[in-house]
């Protein structure tokens, strides 16, 4: 059990109402009890705050009206909350454990505070640093070099090389380090030519990878994952991209092989992203858009169309095809306008 007061002071908030009151979980607006947090940082939800039974809401002082309850006041409210969720909900492992299942190969060495659980495959002259919780049946390889308070959850893969910074968390199943999809056509129809991967995975600072993602090693150079950043599940990032610091990526993205992308920059998801172009800092780029060539400047991007009725679809999309030719057909008219 957390009091309001010390929430208070660790996220900052004015108070308002019974300091010692305490809670130990969170939850929605509609469903928390007194014993629970919640939050509200969209109006849309105000039916619901003022008749919430949770037992303290953190809200931005133009919901106070709205509410009679006890209340953590602040800017940010979403911030805010995701701030105290994590001290209501933080986890307890034990420390300096590894199972008796867990294989390690020859010139390892594991900081004597890491928790690892069953399963676990650790290979030759891998170095994993201290607060490091490693689940069951994940696989590090040869020469991983992990950082501080590394976290993966269950059947995550780190392949050989892999470099990775403090406060990393990976989701399940995620493969960090694979080779890149390189090949080199034979000629005359006889089929591709792997090209040896040798390159490796740089994972900075606090970095959180989703479900099922894959990030490939680098070609020569390295694949970097900058400080910040966070990816989200099935995302498949190349050989030899580099994503700056901060950058979040949503599920479903495709960033192809050598692409550069800035910091603080946003992909929605479904994005695709194609090779060797270059993005700048600040970009945002919307759901399902296809990104073809590089962009230089700050600002929301799109493409695509929205969703309709099927019919009007086929229609627009026949019509899409013409837009050459009708355009050729409106230059020539505009051209003989002019003349006239």
């Amino acid at each position: 059990m957390v009091s309001l007061k010390e929430l208070a002071i660790a996220i900052d908030a004015d108070v308002k109402g019974d300091l010692s009151h305490e809670v130990n979980s969170c939850a929605t607006l509609e469903s928390a009890k007194p014993h629970q947090l919640s939050f509200i940082y969209n109006k849309k939800y105000c039916a619901d705050l003022s008749c919430t039974k949770a037992g303290v809401v953190i809200l931005s002082k133009n919901y106070l009206e709205h509410f009679s309850g006890n209340a953590l006041v602040v800017e940010n409210p979403y911030l805010a909350y995701a701030k105290a969720a994590s001290i209501l909900h933080k986890s307890a492992t034990a420390k300096g454990s590894i199972h008796s299942s867990v294989v390690i190969g020859m010139g390892s060495t594991i900081a004597d505070d890491c928790a690892i659980a069953p399963n676990v495959v650790i290979g030759e002259n891998v170095t994993i640093g201290a607060g490091c919780e490693i689940g069951p049946a994940c696989v590090i390889a040869d020469n991983v070099v992990i950082g501080h308070n590394l976290k993966l959850i269950a059947s995550v893969t780190l392949c050989e090389g892999t470099v990775v910074g403090d406060n990393v968390i990976i989701h399940p199943s995620s493969v960090i380090g694979s080779d890149g999809f390189g090949y080199a056509p034979i000629g005359d129809q006889k089929g591709w030519c792997k090209i040896p991967q040798l390159g490796h995975v740089v994972l900075g600072n606090d970095v959180e990878i989703g479900s099922n993602t894959t990030i490939d090693r680098g070609a020569l150079d390295n694949t970097v994952i900058g400080n910040g950043v966070k990816i989200d599940n099935q995302v498949q990032i190349a050989h030899n991209v580099e994503i700056g610091d901060h950058t979040a990526i949503a599920a479903c993205t495709g960033i192809a092989g050598s692409t550069k992308v800035g910091r603080y920059c946003t992909l929605a998801g479904g994005v695709g992203l194609v090779g060797h172009i270059e993005i700048a800092d600040g970009v945002h780029v919307t759901g399902m858009t296809m990104v073809t060539h590089s962009i230089k400047e700050p600002g929301a991007y799109s493409s695509g169309t929205p969703f309709q009725k099927n019919a009007e679809w086929l229609k627009n999309a026949v019509r899409f095809k013409q837009l050459d030719k009708l355009t050729k057909k409106l230059n020539l008219l505009l051209k003989s306008q002019k003349e006239d």
